[in-house]
This record gives C-alpha cells, structure tokens and sequence, in this order.
C-alpha cells in the first residue's frame, strides 16, 4: 500500500508514492495495419497474422491525467444462472430432489425459515437435471468434494464473464483497457483460478495485473472495492476491474437434524455475480461516475473468531455462524458507522438519516440490527431489502447489488455508505459520494 494508507483504513481520496503500470490506448487490432506501428501512448505493436504483440515502455498516457482524484465506480455489471425458484415452494422441490420428502418434520421447519426470510425468489445454477447427474451432492457423506470443484471451476468465471461483460458494456471502453483485475470467490479453488481463466474470456490483456480473495465471505465485495481504491489513485491511469461469483454448488447437501445451518444456507443463499469498473479522474464526455470512493476501512471484533465460521471437507463446504451474531452486529455496528462517517467533510455533519446505505442483505435480522442500531427511517434500507427480496444472500456479490439497485433510484442523498460483514467477525465499509451529475439526472 502506498502512503495513503492509514490504519485499518484508505484515507479520503489519499494517494501513495506511485507504482508504475503499462496503459493501452484502447484500440483494437482490427484498426491496425499489419507490420510494427507504435501507437500515441508509447506502445509498440507488433503485427503477425492479425494477432497483435505488445511491447512495453514507461510513458505518459495522453488519453488520461495524472491521478489526482479520488477512486470512482465507472460501471457495475450483475448475472444471475437462469434457474429461478420462488422461495414458498423452495422446499418441496430441495425435499424432493434430495430424496428427502419421508422427512416432514424437518421440511416442516424449512418452510417456516422461508416463510420468515423475507426472500420472495433466488438464482441458483443447480437443477434437477445437474442433480441426477451428481447424487454425490446429497448422498450422506459420500465424498464429492472432487466432483463439486470440476464444475465450480467451469461455473464460477462463466457466471464472472457474463456479469464483467454487462459492466464493460455500461463503460463503453474495450476490455483491453483494463489494467488491474480482481476476482472474489467462496466458490471453490481451482489452480490456475478463475482470474486466468477471466483473461481469455474476456479478451485482456495478457500483462494485466491479476489479484484472487478466496474464501473471505459476505465482505468481500467491500474488501475488492477497498483494494481497488488503493490501486487506481496510486497507479496513474489504471483501471480495474472487479468481479465476484458466488455459487451454492459447494454447500449443497440434503437436509439433516444435525446440521440445522445446512438447512438455514440453503433457505437463505443465491447464487450470482457482479462487475465492476473502478478508476480516478473518469475522462470526460468518455466516462461517468456512479459513486466516489472517499474513505475505505476496516475492522476486526475481538475474540469472535468462532461466530461464523466454515470448514471444507469431503462433502464439501461447512458454514458455522452462531447465534450471537445479531447481538455482536449491534454492539459494534454504530461505532463502526461513526468512522465511516467521520471520513466525510466537516462542515456537512451529517447525521444516518441524512444519508444513503448499502448494506449486506445477509437476512432480515441483519437489516433490522443495522436500522434498529442507526435509528434509521425504513426507507433506508429498502434498496437492502429489495435485494433480499429478489436474489437471496449472495455473499460477497450482495452488497454491491445493493449499490447497483441504489444507483437506479432517485435519490436526495449526495453521501452514504456501504457496509458488509463476515468470518473474523470482519466489517467493512466503504464511505460514498453519488455523482451529482447522475442524481440530478435520475430524479429528474
């Protein structure tokens, strides 16, 4: 981290020393001539049958100012798999297709956490059809942990690419500009990972500068949107593009009395992915700006390692959270809160509920907590709840659904924040400014 890292938190639009980074111009191979030909950036193309070669050397971009502003959000991206299921009716078809239907008792408390989950439909990429062909997935305790990776290693940058495509639609530049990429996941390991996959899926370019965050959880979009405020305003010109795919593939097992989480996972969790595009100082008339990144953090509860944590083993992955969880979110939401607020200018002073909130839709008794413990109006977490409502919890890709539904609502509030937690217990948070430009445009 450069010298605009403070502890546990990237200060207000603060930059470090610098790292260098090779820029494009953006053009595509197709509006090249064959032959060698350097382009204005400082680039030298070498052509050979169509497909181009790049030569490296530092020099300015032209195309784009030194960075001197704070990080923004260019475009966000989602994908969801094409299976929907209408969370009233979620377990009889889990009961059945587990060969589960004898257990009426405990489909009984399914259907009650789902009555009460506030979901209304969720996405998942497994069917009936997927399940026949892997009744490893719910036999008890045949091993499939092998079976669940070969296909999570297909899936989860397939659904990666579908959503990073969306956001660099919405960018308008091509993806050989992109410098930077992140990729999150909870959904298995596979060497070489989704990131390389990404690359050829997605047409970047072979030197683009690759980061994986495996295994972190339901912050981790935060945590990818805190690295990449760190790399664009100490990397001149760079843009980054973040990508999260969360898949239940690698939970998924048939009901059981002694593993009632499993039952509460599987009631709760969606699938689905989310794109991003996050640079400083957007060129004008060429980029906008959805949300400034002014302050990003983080912070670690002590002694509450045990409170949510997860297990892989030969029938896949083991989620543990206990049932403190709420009362250790209200305990530390509010302090948290004040730091993040704390980064926004002085003479605002702004209060909660002068502000907009992207908050982890990790379920209705996380909301509540947050509203509750921020005495914040309803209104305030309905972007929140909306993405409960239509997607489920989507782990890491949650929260910035939550950005991306704010994003298309008309909305008074110029600051405001977004918000995850996790294993560790970890929160994340994130302080945000809304283009103005964008406001005045959507409420008009």
């Amino acid at each position: 981290m450069g010298n605009g890292q403070q502890l546990n938190g990237i200060n207000d639009c603060g930059h470090g020393d610098g790292m260098s980074t090779t820029l494009f111009s953006g053009e595509s191979s197709a509006d090249k001539p064959n032959g060698d030909s350097a382009s204005s950036n400082g680039h030298k193309y070498s052509h050979r049958n169509g497909k181009e070669k790049v030569q490296h050397y530092q020099t300015h971009d032209p195309f784009r100012a030194p960075s001197k502003g704070c990080a923004s959000i260019l475009a966000i991206g989602k994908a969801v798999p094409p299976n929907r299921y209408d969370q009233s009716t979620f377990p009889e078809f889990y009961f059945g297709v587990t060969n589960c239907s004898h257990k009426v008792e405990l489909k009984q408390r399914m259907q009650k956490i789902c009555d009460k989950s506030a979901i209304k439909t969720r996405y998942l990429m497994l069917n009936e059809e997927r399940l026949k062909q892997h009744p490893e997935f719910y036999n008890p305790g045949e091993p499939s942990i092998e079976q669940r990776h070969d296909l999570l290693e297909e899936e989860v940058p397939k659904l990666a690419a579908q959503a990073a495509t969306n956001a660099l639609k919405e960018w308008g530049r091509p993806a050989f500009e992109i410098t930077h990429l992140i990729v999150v996941t909870l959904s298995g390991v596979a060497i070489p990972g989704a990131d390389v996959r990404l690359v050829k899926l997605l047409g970047l370019r072979e030197d683009v500068q690759r980061v994986m965050l495996y295994m972190l959880g339901c912050y981790a979009g935060i945590t990818a949107l805190r690295l990449a405020k760190d790399l664009v305003e100490n990397n001149p010109g760079s843009r980054v593009l973040i990508t999260c795919s969360e898949l239940t593939a690698t939970t998924f097992r048939a009901p059981a009395e002694e593993f009632m989480y499993d039952i509460v996972g599987a009631s709760l969790f969606g699938d689905g992915a989310v794109g991003l595009i996050v640079g400083a100082n957007p060129t004008p008339r060429i980029e906008r700006s959805l949300y400034e990144i002014h302050w990003a953090g983080v912070s670690l509860a002590p002694d509450t390692a045990h409170v949510v944590q997860g297990k892989l083993k030969s029938d896949g992955l083991y989620f543990y959270l206990d049932k403190s969880l709420p009362m250790l979110l209200g305990k530390n939401i509010a302090p948290f809160c004040k730091k993040v607020m704390d980064h926004a200018p002085e003479n605002l002073n702004l209060s909660c509920n002068e502000m907009f909130w992207a908050v982890h839709p990790g379920g209705p008794a996380i909301l509540n907590t947050v509203e509750e413990q921020l005495k914040l109006n309803p209104d305030k977490m309905s972007a929140s709840r909306y993405v409960l409502a239509n997607f489920g919890n989507v782990s890491a890709s949650s929260v910035l659904y939550v950005l991306d539904e704010i994003r298309r609502r008309p909305a008074k509030e110029e600051w405001g924040a977004a918000l995850a937690f996790g294993p560790g217990v970890t929160f994340e948070g994130v302080l945000l400014r809304r283009n103005v430009d964008e406001l005045s445009k959507t409420s008009a």
